[in-house]
């Protein structure tokens, strides 16, 4: 996402994000971000109870096996459009959480930060924009400790516009569990696990407020479901079935909120064909969402997973 793009922004942060730069963010592992920037890209996000009125888009990460990243920001239409920027270096991954902008303290300095595994070690990134935008942007990555081996997937929350605020690390295992940590500065602390996910696939974070969290996920045999999660502590899962079928081939789903009713995009990738495909959907409720395809995005989706590309200041309500 090029510099100018981010700061675009600069004139939407409005008084929400005045409030919020008063207090310290929670589990970022940087000093507290600045809101410098709360919607990106300049785009109006309007949204029906089932579509798109206005042009919503969203900026899916795409890391690679080989050690890249790539950004592609896409359109919502019939059919939907794309634009893809340059790939630059950065390590190789097998899972990524959503990447989160940010400005530093002293207002000299965008980067993005996140988490991703690699082999059986959990990794935080912090990836610096330099302010010549010839020159690629700069990974930084630390290690936060092994014991991953067996987590296929993994999300963060981030709820940072209001107290009280939370962030939250969810692991989706192969034993059949999801797992949530919660992240307060540079620790993570295990809330347990959470049974009953065997059979998903692919999940990402679809609402976050102060008093829950709400995945998105698949599974293996083409459902779509939301779990609605309690901030509570040994609260239980709320699960709701979206469809039944025609999420099956989608390895990697990454959800953008889209306008004030609580609609998102969300674009579900193919691993095995590098495909991309969008979707707008309604507040989530269950089998009466309502959910309209928009087609097979255009550019090449070759990564190892794939995640949104947002602001530390932009909250998603899809449900």
């Amino acid at each position: 996402m090029k510099l100018q793009r981010l700061a675009l922004a600069l004139a939407g942060a409005g008084l929400i994000a005045s409030a919020a730069a008063s207090a310290p963010a929670a589990a970022t592992g940087q000093a507290d971000p600045k809101p410098r920037f709360f919607s990106k890209s300049g785009l109006t996000k309007t949204m029906s109870s089932s579509a798109t009125s206005e042009a919503c888009g969203t900026s899916v990460g795409v890391p690679t096996a080989a050690g890249t990243m790539q950004e592609i920001d896409v359109t919502a239409g019939k059919p939907p459009t794309s634009f893809s920027w340059d790939s630059f270096k950065y390590v190789s991954s097998r899972a990524d959480a959503t990447w989160y902008a940010a400005f530093n303290s002293t207002g000299t300095q965008f980067y993005f930060y996140g988490l991703l595994l690699q082999g059986g070690n959990l990794y935080r990134h912090t990836t610096y924009l330099p302010a010549d935008e010839t020159k690629p942007w700069v990974p930084t990555f630390k290690k936060v400790g092994p014991g991953w081996t067996t987590f296929k997937s993994i999300a963060t929350s981030n709820y940072s516009v209001a107290a009280p605020r939370h962030a939250y690390l969810y692991g989706l295992n192969t034993n059949g569990s999801l797992y949530r940590y919660q992240m307060v500065g540079t620790s993570f602390r295990g809330l347990g696990p959470i049974p009953g996910f065997r059979g998903f696939k692919a999940m990402t974070v679809l609402s976050e407020t102060a008093t829950y969290d709400t995945l998105l996920m698949t599974t293996t045999a083409g459902a779509l479901w939301t779990a609605h999660i309690p901030v509570a502590a040994g609260a239980k899962p709320v699960m709701k079935l979206i469809r039944s079928s025609g999420f099956a081939a989608y390895e990697s789903i990454v959800v953008e909120g889209c306008g004030t009713r609580g609609g998102s995009l969300v674009t579900g990738v193919d691993h095995d064909t590098q495909s991309g495909y969008l979707y707008a959907m309604s507040k989530a409720n269950g089998s009466a969402t309502a959910l309209t395809s928009y087609g097979k995005i255009p550019g090449v989706f070759n990564g190892v997973s794939h995640v949104l590309l947002t602001t530390h200041y932009d909250q998603l309500v899809g449900e």
